[in-house]
């Protein structure tokens, strides 16, 4: 439910583009009462690190001459023998964090190696800030604003634990369907059917005032939110939606999205995942990504005599989006849980296709608004389990490979695309069945990556060699619990 996407005076992009300075930061970091500074950065797989420091050791300099840290220890970065790294905290990123009891302030920083003083290319905020940069150099569009719909599940309680002779997972939600039987303390009944959570008001949802919560804490750390709403599924799935901004600063936002959820959820007893697909027979959680370029105030997709009142660029933007669509999920649905969702039904985008208004495609054309301001397209297959940086980022690259290229997709289809004759459904191709094939794909197809240096082969390898050897290969030697279902008796 992202509304549109175009220049407004966004608060947040407002704050992006402020052009902070160190001066000032250390300056309202002192009148706001800061006593601590949290330094945070991003590691290969997508994942918040951070270390703090006292307020005093906050100065002008730190911004020019970082602060080391050991690159070794970092999921996907340096080896033990190359192991000290910088960072260097970016004063626009500044933000009073809002779920921490001691006055924080938050810096979201740049990695550089300290040897060539170079920044680092394995660095996931890098690689969206030189797509952003490559944009502008193409001469296609000078800015790409993002709007993506991260969904995610709260729960009141999860255990899982796997070792050589058990592996289980057990959730449980006492908003869940599952629970309208339970006994043992009063049962208040009202809770969503499977697959019906959409929408329905408290006492059904019961999550009403903790998504206000974490609203509230998002708008006070400088994030737009425009809604928030219960999502399809039982048990808590929700979707907080951040107004659109440009792609940098979006992928910020996401990282700042997830932390605070977090946090504001196990503040209050609750705990939230934003795994694809935790919980068998109900909606994942996808995290679909609105796009559109603009030049000179001016947005590039939109052309009224077009299908969907899209542009020419806009349906190349989209064939671009399709052509590489196998190796993108290798980032943009990275986890072999991803593939739990990727599945018919459960509006899942696993149709190689476009489509005015239709959930199943992988790329869909909203049309809650004929404005030009509005038109954009949203790809539908990410998750929120993906790096933002490098999904938005690959993202962009695919689609300008499209509109360079003059890459036409497949004609847009506006059926039930799980109800086609199989004659029409075997000329619809699908998203990739698991995280291997997706990884085998950017193996073969990643050269729209590397133009203008924006992916560099090194993490491209890096990135191979990390979720083949730490993901895909740990899975397929574990005995999953429903084998015993199915084979114990043999």
């Amino acid at each position: 439910m992202t509304a549109t996407l175009g220049p407004t005076t966004s608060a947040s992009g407002a704050k992006a583009a402020s052009g902070a300075s160190p001066a000032d930061v250390v300056r309202k970091a002192k009148e706001a009462g800061v006593q601590v500074v949290d330094l945070r950065f991003t590691d290969l797989p997508g994942t918040w690190q951070h270390f703090s420091i006292p307020l005093k050791e906050l100065t002008e300099d730190l911004f020019a001459e970082g602060i080391g840290f050991d690159g070794s220890s970092i999921r996907g970065f340096q080896a033990i023998n190359e192991s000290d790294m910088l960072l260097f905290p970016d004063p626009a990123s500044a933000f009073v964090d809002p779920c921490l009891e001691v006055p924080t302030l938050s810096l979201t920083c740049d990695v550089s190696d300290p040897v060539t003083g170079q920044r680092y290319s394995r660095d996931p905020r890098y690689v969206a800030q030189k797509a952003e940069q490559y944009l502008v150099k193409s001469g296609i569009a000078t800015t790409a604003y993002y709007g993506p719909e991260a969904e995610f599940y709260i729960f009141n309680s999860v255990r899982f634990d796997q070792n050589a002779h058990e592996g289980y997972y057990h959730i449980d939600s006492e908003e869940g369907i599952w629970n309208s039987g339970t006994n043992g303390s009063p049962n208040q009944g009202h809770r969503p059917r499977h697959k019906e959570g959409y929408f329905p008001v408290p006492p059904v949802d019961r999550l009403q005032d903790l998504r206000s919560k974490i609203m509230l804490a998002l708008i006070a750390s400088g994030v737009d939110v425009e809604v928030h709403h219960h999502e399809v599924g039982t048990a808590g799935q929700t979707e907080i939606d951040m107004r659109f901004t440009t792609l940098g600063r979006m992928a910020d936002q996401v990282m700042m999205y997830k932390y605070i959820v977090k946090n504001v959820c196990h503040q209050h007893g609750y705990t939230a995942t934003f795994m694809p697909k935790p919980m068998f027979g109900d909606n994942g959680s996808g995290m679909h990504v609105h796009m559109s370029l603009w030049k000179d105030g001016t947005n590039l997709f939109f052309d009224p005599k077009g299908y969907a009142l899209l542009s020419d660029a806009a349906r190349w933007y989209i064939g671009g989006l399709i052509k590489h669509a196998s190796a993108l999920l290798a980032f943009a649905a990275p986890t072999t849980n991803s593939y739990r969702r990727l599945v018919p039904g459960y509006e899942a985008p696993i149709n190689l296709i476009y489509s005015q208004r239709n959930r199943s495609a992988i790329c869909r054309i909203p049309v809650y608004s004929k404005s030009p301001k509005a038109k954009r397209v949203e790809f539908r297959a990410p998750d929120p389990s993906s790096n933002p940086y490098l999904t938005f980022a690959a993202l962009l690259m695919a689609g300008l490979d499209g509109i360079k290229n003059k890459i036409e997709p497949p004609k847009p289809m506006d059926v039930d695309l799980y109800d086609l004759e199989p004659e029409e459904r075997k000329h619809v191709k699908n998203t990739p069945g698991s995280l291997n094939e997706s990884l085998a794909a950017l193996e073969t197809d990643h050269a729209f990556l590397l133009e203008g240096g924006v992916f560099t082969p090194d993490l491209i390898e890096t990135w191979l060699a990390y979720k083949r050897a730490k993901e895909v290969d740990p899975v397929a030697l574990r005995p999953h619990p429903y084998e015993f279902f199915l084979y114990y008796d043999v």
